[in-house]
């Protein structure tokens, strides 16, 4: 079965393949260990690549269609915080029966990161194992709107090299974050909740966005658990809006290469490359997976795609958040699946998948696509009939509107 061909269709279907491919690097050793597994690259990171890719080329143009800062932020929060709020109340409940991850302080700093989602930044371990790549993601946002509101923002391929050559020099010189202790993840969360208020309210938007943003790339550089990974991100994210500009005839290829190059050697001579999956060869081709995916799957943007894929694609930031936690709640009522015979991990695997998709769909339909419709009404108030922002806070009319959102790719 195929889906009819749509603007998003392709995203779709990249973030169905993201998904898909995290559930298989946390599920494989647990519930079929037996499956031979070669080692060339990392299945979870490049689903998590893609993801990223995936991001980059949609939210900064999604931000400038809009050509609303409020709506835009508005959006984002109800888009993200739903299932996160849930699966945040399901560990907790978990935890009576199984003890919450180590890696999550018991202070206030694991309620304030949480709070932000700025978790890897401010060296905090999230309740979900998966949460951690939700922390690039905010920082991305923050910084995009500060680059939207100061006109900075289709300096994309310029900014992707910033960052990845940031990727390159934090990995010589960063053996370690320089901010350490709870108060990071504390004092952003005061900077956090205040600055959004006056992003989604318009008072002191201008000052407040640039002070996330910096608040953001201080943390990311200088308190996050591997700050050369985490410019490497945003330099991947930024290839992904590079490329989107290049798309509409408004920047080059170039800088995307260049971009990409850097990217590539971050880990290579890093104090903090310590796992396997960024020696050079497994990170080399992770990244050129992931890179192939995308573009593979952008040269097939005008074609029919598979349903079940798209369907994927729907679904999949409950796939990516739920899947972690029922996994560990599925290890705990079965007990050490590794021990059992060959047909009973494969009958458990693949109840375990169905399981994952059923909630994952319920989840969606009955709680992220209420939300997100309930943020679409919630950022209409306060315009007049048919006028949105500009990038400064301005208002523009009806008629700017409409060639704005002649590019907005979320529709």
């Amino acid at each position: 079965m195929t889906t009819p061909r749509t603007r998003l269709a392709w995203l779709d279907a990249l973030r169905g393949l993201g998904a898909i491919a995290v559930l298989l690097e946390h599920m494989l050793p647990w519930l079929l260990p037996a499956l031979p597994r070669q080692y060339v690259f990392n299945v979870g990171m490049y689903g998590v690549l893609v993801f990223f890719l995936v991001s980059g080329y949609i939210i900064p143009v999604s931000l400038e269609g809009r050509g609303d800062v409020r709506a835009f932020w508005i959006s984002r929060l109800f888009r993200l915080y739903p299932v996160y709020l849930l699966v945040t109340v399901f560990v907790l409940v978990m935890a009576f029966w199984i003890p919450v991850r180590t890696q999550v302080p018991r202070d206030l700093s694991a309620v304030s990161a949480h709070i932000t989602m700025l978790l890897d930044v401010v060296h905090v371990g999230g309740l979900a194992d998966t949460m951690w790549t939700l922390s690039y993601e905010m920082v991305f946002y923050l910084v995009v709107t500060a680059l939207f509101i100061g006109g900075l923002h289709r300096r994309s391929g310029t900014l992707a090299i910033g960052f990845g050559g940031v990727a390159v020099v934090a990995g010589l010189v960063l053996s370690a974050p320089l901010l350490k202790g709870p108060w990071p993840a504390t004092v952003s969360c005061v900077i956090f909740v205040v600055g959004v208020v006056c992003l989604v309210s318009g008072r002191f938007r201008v000052p407040a966005a640039y002070v996330l943003a910096a608040t953001a790339l201080v943390l990311l550089l200088f308190a996050g658990f591997v700050p050369w990974l985490g410019a490497a991100i945003l330099a991947v994210m930024f290839i992904g809006t590079a490329i989107r500009r290049w798309e509409q005839g408004t920047g080059g290829l170039w800088p995307v290469a260049v971009a990409t190059v850097l990217v590539a050697l971050s880990p290579v001579w890093s104090i903090q490359a310590g796992w396997w999956w960024v020696q050079p060869a497994a990170w080399f081709i992770t990244m050129a997976l992931a890179g192939g995916t995308f573009a593979g799957a952008m040269a097939l943007r005008h074609r029919s795609l598979p349903r079940f894929l798209v369907w994927l694609g729907l679904i999949s930031y409950s796939v990516y958040l739920l899947h972690h936690p029922l996994l560990k709640l599925t290890y705990a009522v079965a007990g050490d699946v590794r021990a059992m015979q060959p047909v009973v991990q494969v009958t458990l695997s693949t109840g375990f998948v169905a399981l994952v998709l059923g909630l994952s769909w319920l989840t969606y339909r009955y709680l992220e696509l209420p939300m997100q419709r309930l943020g679409k009404r919630l950022a209409q108030p306060g315009l007049s009939a048919g006028d949105s922002m500009d990038s400064s806070g301005s208002v523009v009319g009806a008629s700017t509107k409409r060639s704005l959102s002649s590019s907005d790719p979320t529709g």
